[in-house]
């Protein structure tokens, strides 16, 4: 990949988040949501949106069914922001690694509490 389009898709991601603070969707403001990453096309047509929701799988599902739903105003700050020739379609998906990241370190707390983990394993 280039690096004009990994600068492009860094961009699309740092409106996007700052877009997402405005909407009023309430199914929006009730998560607290991070957009972990894009990826933009190489043609500048669509941004694949990676979401993070901290909160229940529900709450989840409400956030991106908020986002979807608000995806037409967000395009057009994404694109007044950006500035390209056209604005890309966002395109957005759920992304737990950030709560599959804290599972897994809760894990290995719990494992270094009970003293199993090997005395190699410390840190």
């Amino acid at each position: 990949m280039s690096t004009r389009i990994d600068r492009i898709s860094e961009e699309v991601r740092k409106a996007l988040a700052e877009a997402i603070r405005s909407v009023k969707d309430p199914r929006v403001q009730n998560g607290l949501v991070s957009v972990v990453h894009c990826e933009v096309t190489s043609d500048l047509r669509y941004a694949k949106c990676f979401i993070s929701v901290l909160g229940s799988e529900q709450q989840a599902k409400e956030v991106m069914k908020g986002l979807k739903s608000a995806a037409g105003w967000l395009r057009r700050e994404v694109g007044h922001k950006v500035q390209l020739r056209y604005a890309p379609e966002l395109v957005f998906e759920l992304d737990n690694s950030i709560t599959h990241g804290a599972h897994i370190s809760e894990l290995l707390h719990e494992l270094k509490s009970e003293g199993k983990l090997g005395e190699e394993d410390r840190a």
